[in-house]
């Protein structure tokens, strides 16, 4: 795995910078940038101010992002009291706005510079299984710091293989790519189906496996997730067996504090208990990872979109927030 490679596939997306990405299209995408790379430079105190800032700011909102956390936690933590949840909402907007604010360094700085900031438990459990020629794909949470193992592992010589959905602005799609690959490794969309994907963990890469998105009832089956049940994607048990893989659970999360990052990663799971069992291991190491740590996780994502019962609690939801739940 430490070996120079080609990580050129031709089934493998490889967008290339186009002309028309300076069009006056573009133009706002490209200011973003241009503002983003000073909040990168910022000292850790001046960011962690405006996170703080933002953060409070984002989370009195009865839309968009604090409103899906707000129903996340209100069926994930019942037990949880309101202000409790309210003030995660809080906590969860500041991690994201640190990670947010800090992103952009992992290309700016070198590689030694990313591997000084991150700490890694567990790293003996990868390399034993690297080091016995035995394939292997991480199963990922959405943490806020999602990005980081891939790119760090890839600076270390050990190159991720990975699913991805394009983004609709073609400037922001090419910048992450850059950014994901820099170091090497692969991106498949998943348009493409999963055959690439699979071969290129069969051929050495490590896969990438982003386990909690909802991607709809029928491809899913409903399964435990903390205290409500969730849309779960079944077929990680069958990836492993395809690609012959061993599966470890990777969680990444940022230290607020000094802007450095914390990855776990756990001995490999069996995923042979049917789809439903295989589901609701997934969501156990979710649960193990995120429990004293809430604030890590995207809370923000509609992770409870598809319910059993047809309802759409994000929709469900709004006029108790809106009327009988004054957020102060």
């Amino acid at each position: 795995m430490t070996a120079k490679r080609d990580d050129y596939d031709s089934k493998a997306y490889n967008p290339e910078f186009e002309r028309h990405f300076l069009s006056p299209k573009y133009w706002g995408t490209w200011l973003g940038v241009i503002l983003f790379l000073p909040l990168a430079l910022m000292p850790l105190s001046a960011q962690k101010w405006l996170a703080k800032t933002i953060a409070k700011k984002l989370s009195k909102s009865h839309k968009g992002p604090a409103h899906r956390a707000r129903v996340n936690f209100e069926l994930c933590f019942p037990r949880k009291t309101f202000q409790e949840r309210e003030a995660l909402i809080e906590k969860t907007l500041y991690t994201a706005a640190m990670f947010f604010f800090r992103f952009g360094l992992l290309s700016l700085r070198s590689p030694q510079w990313l591997q000084s900031r991150c700490q890694i438990r567990g790293l003996d459990v990868l390399r034993q299984h690297i080091d016995n020629n035995e394939n292997v794909i991480l199963m990922v949470p959405h943490s806020w710091a999602i990005d980081v193992p891939a790119i760090l592992l890839a600076s270390m010589g050990m190159p991720v293989s990975a699913m991805a959905k394009k983004q609709k602005n073609d400037v922001a799609d090419w910048l992450m790519h850059k950014q994901r690959v820099q170091y090497g490794g692969r991106v498949y969309e998943r348009s493409g189906g999963i055959k690439p994907f699979l071969k290129s963990i069969r051929d050495g890469y490590i896969g990438y496996y982003l386990p909690d998105q909802d991607h709809g009832p029928e491809h899913s089956v409903f399964v435990d997730f903390f205290a409500t049940r969730k849309a779960t994607l079944p077929g990680l048990g069958k990836i492993a067996k395809l690609s012959r893989s061993k599966v470890l659970p990777l969680f990444a999360s940022m230290n607020t504090e000094d802007g450095t990052f914390d990855i776990e990663i756990l001995p490999a799971f069996d995923l042979d208990k049917g789809e439903e069992q295989d589901a609701r291991t997934c969501n156990e190491a979710i649960e193990y990872f995120v429990g004293d740590k809430p604030e890590q996780y995207m809370w923000v994502l509609q992770l409870l979109h598809s319910q059993e019962d047809g309802n759409n609690y994000y929709n469900l939801f709004k006029p108790r927030y809106n009327s009988d739940w004054k957020v102060q």
